[in-house]
């Protein structure tokens, strides 16, 4: 199959904003809030945006297409998902989601064929606002090779063939399947969340070879691996694959902060540039919840990691040696 990757006509900005905390993922997010992580994010230059109907039962796609329509459309590029249905649950409507502080008035249904595909994609365009999205990943079809890889694919193709969407892809938290869906289907990126980081480089030997023999682009998400790289320091109860971090990865994630410490610079500053010194990776999506941690990861993008961090990362085998690393001080970002 040929690749469209090198031909696709989508740009992604070097940063992404993940929206997923606009759906309250955890806590509510305030409208403000929200309407202030957006246009923080557009001060600083960011022109690419990642949604889902997953996040907030629908709420992130509503809020972010809403604090979008000031703009020209055709100056930034939005991402959403398919794979989930969002059904009516009448039954469980007095109830709290899972994960999402939204009322359970819907409910998510597992669906990769062709016309849930379709279906899902319609109903996101009705939540943003919008005639078009950019790019459509399928959602964690972990679970769903066969329907995703035989109908929710060619579904995607179809649509990318009709120009309704521009590029395809698949978003996961592993890379076994994601490089099963490189090298076997016909898609234009991946979104890889929290398995190509400061502390795992596991996809080195299976992912991002693919993605370059096969000119897919990498997005990269989850880099701060649910927020146990997003501070100087770990915080006290800090979270690993979204639960409690593990005491050995503790203990590796401080002896990096020391590194780090020495050269005066921090772990979200290195772990960011980490992952953007590879060339398969494209862009690099981040969560954000109001105007502060959006300004603060911009900060973190734009500090400069000296060389000793990288020297001294690889010889107390704190990163993969075999993983690139800047050859500039300065991170190679143009917002």
């Amino acid at each position: 199959m040929t690749c469209h990757c090198e031909q696709m006509s989508v740009n992604l900005s070097p940063l992404g904003l993940g929206a997923s905390q606009l759906g309250n993922l955890f806590r509510t997010t305030t409208d403000v809030e929200a309407a202030g992580t957006v246009e923080a994010a557009w001060a600083g230059g960011i022109r690419y945006f990642d949604t889902a109907p997953h996040y907030g039962l629908g709420l992130s796609e509503r809020r972010l297409g809403a604090h979008l329509a000031q703009y020209p459309r055709d100056d930034y590029v939005v991402s959403t998902k398919v794979g989930r249905l969002l059904v009516p649950s009448p039954e469980t409507a007095g109830e709290q989601d899972t994960d999402f502080v939204v009322p359970a008035s819907l409910r998510r249904v597992w669906d990769f064929s062709r016309d849930g595909v379709r279906r899902s994609l319609e109903d996101s365009l009705e939540r943003l606002g919008l005639d078009h999205v950019d790019v459509v990943y399928l959602h964690d079809p972990d679970d769903h090779w066969d329907d995703a890889s035989r109908q929710a694919i060619p579904a995607l193709v179809e649509l990318r063939d009709e120009g309704v969407v521009r590029a395809i892809g698949v978003g996961m938290n592993q890379t076994p399947m994601l490089t099963r869906f490189v090298r076997e289907t016909d898609i234009d990126l991946v979104m890889c969340a929290g398995r190509y980081t400061l502390l795992e480089q596991g996809a080195l030997a299976d992912l991002l070879p693919a993605a370059l023999e096969r000119s897919v682009g990498v997005v990269i998400a989850g880099v701060f691996n649910s927020g146990l790289l997003a501070r100087p320091r770990p915080a006290a109860g800090a979270r690993y694959n979204y639960e409690a971090a593990p005491a050995d990865l503790l203990v590796k994630t401080n002896q990096i902060a020391d590194i780090c410490e020495r050269h005066g610079v921090t772990l979200p500053d290195v772990a960011l540039a980490f992952v953007r010194a590879h060339p398969a990776v494209t862009s690099t999506v981040v969560g954000a919840r109001g105007v502060g941690q959006v300004e603060s990861f911009l900060t973190h993008s734009h500090t400069a990691v000296p060389v000793e961090v990288w020297e001294e990362l690889r010889s107390e085998w704190l990163i993969d040696p075999m993983a690139p690393v800047p050859h500039t001080m300065l991170p190679d970002i143009q917002l």
